[in-house]
């Protein structure tokens, strides 16, 4: 293995950057030239390339987002776009490429692999937490922080003005994110794509509360459990309660990454290393309790990553 790229591809996650610095450095030391993929898949496409050193990754550990940036590329799905991005790979001479995102970025590595031949490997990275076959991913835990300190001031007004606060958090398909940050703010309500509900359960629930002397509470909703707006016109309108909707939107993907994602950023860029060295084919690195693992490619999506509703139960046994 003599040169290798690197791109960033999906959504953007806290820790990316730490990733790049991490596979960067390390591939020096194994004497690997490091080829940066600007704009994720479109850039490997259009061949828009720079080559990375030590040296041009200092100071990014800390940084959100991705110096390489990321766009959705279309393209990708499609037969031609995949060929494409194949023979740029093959044309510059590239012996492998690591992949740093989520399990949308993991399908087209595959099939970049599968056309190519090139070795692949993949590194999560989504705020999603989604990817089966890692108990973590880069910028989970950034996410889930940001969120709790939004929702923790939130909790103020909720409190100060004896309020109901519908808190719109990201996972439009899955409930990781959700689930995490709802149980950490000690929300009243979590509510998930994984688990279905009705508003009548929610009413109950809130009423339940209301009964036991509670004067506020804080539902916590993944974007992809309902419409957080409706909820919201029906608890006022049911419920004669000062509802209120807080959509924390795209403020969650952004920031500098926390300890423990720059942490995981840099394990997993070791692993990367170390695994697109010593491995052919199309692989993926995770961690399953503190260990450092790697698996098929394949393993991120041919199941879904289940969701630990024993914290769902938790979390409703605790809104007492």
């Amino acid at each position: 293995m003599r040169k290798i790229a690197i791109a960033t591809t999906g959504g953007d996650a806290p820790g990316m950057n730490a990733a790049i610095r991490a596979i960067t450095r390390l591939a020096e030391g194994a004497d690997i030239k490091v080829i940066g993929v600007h704009r994720g898949y479109c850039g490997l496409i259009e061949e828009d390339f720079e080559e990375l050193n030590p040296r041009s990754v200092s100071g990014i550990v800390n940084m959100g987002g991705t110096i390489l940036r990321t766009v959705r590329c279309p393209e990708m799905e499609t037969e031609e776009g995949i060929e494409k991005a194949s023979d740029s790979l093959k044309k510059n001479g590239i012996d492998g490429i690591i992949v740093i995102g989520g399990d949308g970025s993991f399908r087209g590595a595959m099939a970049l692999y599968k056309a190519s031949g090139i070795p692949v490997v993949g590194v999560p990275a989504t705020i999603d937490n989604d990817i089966n076959g890692t108990d973590s991913t880069i910028g989970f835990d950034t996410a889930v922080n940001t969120a709790l300190t939004a929702i923790d001031k939130i909790r103020d007004t909720a409190t100060s003005h004896e309020r109901v606060f519908v808190v719109e958090v990201m996972g439009r398909r899955r409930g990781f994110l959700a689930l995490s940050v709802g149980l950490a703010a000690g929300a009243e309500v979590i509510l998930v794509p994984e688990v279905a509900f009705t508003i009548d359960e929610v009413e109950q629930a809130l009423e339940e509360g209301r009964k036991k002397g509670k004067h506020s509470s804080i539902i916590v909703m993944a974007e992809g459990a309902g419409d957080s707006r409706l909820l919201t016109e029906r608890i006022a309108k049911d419920l004669n309660y000062e509802a209120r909707l807080s959509v924390l939107g795209y403020m969650q993907r952004g920031g500098s990454p926390t300890a423990i994602s720059r942490i995981l950023a840099n394990r997993f860029g070791e692993a990367a290393i170390n695994t697109i060295s010593r491995e052919k084919g199309a692989k993926m690195v995770g961690i399953e309790g503190n260990t450092i693992v790697s698996r098929p490619l394949s393993y991120a999506f041919e199941r879904p990553k289940p969701l630990d509703l024993s914290l769902y139960t938790l979390s409703k046994n605790l809104a007492v």
